[in-house]
């Protein structure tokens, strides 16, 4: 068993053992345990090193999971129990259980985010579940990102597009680079996972590599073509367009299912580390890549 796979599930074990805990709760755990041990991820927080960050390391990580978890099943009965409230309301409605589990995170983190982006992406991905459930609808990854969308049409239009005296970094870079972020991801129903890395995670898994080696090579293909904010926040366009033709490169050798594309992951880490590169976002989209995947 290698390294991820033992980490991942010791993991989840200590993690995901509340009885009475739906089953999306416990796959978003699970999605959010996997993506932290997934390793070598360039530039990122993994179980071999802290990426380009000075703040936070691997156990940072694990006490967040572990403080987030719980407002998991919030979401979900959140989504059941207002299955009938139409979008903005629907919003509305949700917003302040992710604000406070924001604040469970920063109080299991010392105030580092860790897991924010995370609790947006799936404070909606639960609460769409628990809608379609209440709706007796079908509950496939589909049917997920498309209630999603439905549930955020108009938010990038909305909360992008302000003229605040003090824009928060999601406003400038839309402002600056027409980027939309992780609200643009959730209002296009995460079209990004659907078009890219889900797609890649399952021919991978269908081609017979294990789940770390599909995980590694669907966050090359994220690296390569993911819009990713914080890429730009720390590095500029140019950060941006650095990670994305080395990805490539990478992609264009095989990725992963190159002899060598495990050291060539690390080399990448190196450079990324060197730049002061994180692509937080894009680790995001692997977490909710394997989510999907189990719908």
């Amino acid at each position: 068993m290698s390294d991820y796979s033992q980490q991942a599930k010791q993991l989840q074990s200590e993690l995901n053992n509340v009885t009475n805990r739906s089953l999306p709760a416990q796959l978003a755990i699970s999605a959010l345990i996997k993506e932290i041990c997934l390793s070598p991820k360039p530039g990122l927080v993994d179980m071999h090193n802290n990426g380009s960050h000075q703040d936070m390391n691997f156990d940072t990580f694990v006490k967040s999971i572990q403080a987030i978890s719980d407002w998991f099943d919030k979401f979900y009965q959140y989504g059941y129990e207002s299955a009938t409230k139409g979008s903005h309301e629907f919003l509305t409605g949700i917003r302040p259980i992710g604000m406070q589990c924001e604040q469970a995170m920063y109080q299991a983190t010392n105030h580092i985010n860790t897991h924010k982006g995370g609790i947006f992406a799936f404070g909606l991905l639960l609460g769409a579940i628990g809608k379609l459930e209440q709706q007796k609808s079908p509950i496939k990854a589909q049917t997920i990102c498309d209630t999603v969308s439905a549930i955020c049409q108009g938010i990038v239009n909305s909360e992008l597009k302000q003229n605040n005296p003090t824009l928060s970094v999601g406003e400038k870079l839309f402002k600056l680079h027409n980027l939309s972020g992780a609200r643009g991801e959730a209002e296009s129903g995460y079209a990004t996972v659907r078009n890219i890395s889900l797609p890649i995670y399952n021919e991978m898994l269908n081609k017979g590599y294990d789940e770390e080696s599909c995980l590694l090579q669907t966050m090359l293909y994220l690296l390569a073509y993911n819009q990713d904010t914080n890429l730009v926040s720390r590095g500029g366009l140019e950060g941006l367009n650095f990670v994305q033709q080395q990805a490539k490169k990478l992609i264009d050798l095989g990725g992963i299912t190159h002899a060598n594309g495990r050291q060539y992951l690390s080399e990448l880490d190196n450079q990324l580390i060197k730049r002061n590169l994180s692509p937080g976002g894009s680790a995001d989209l692997i977490a909710i890549t394997w989510f999907l995947s189990q719908y």
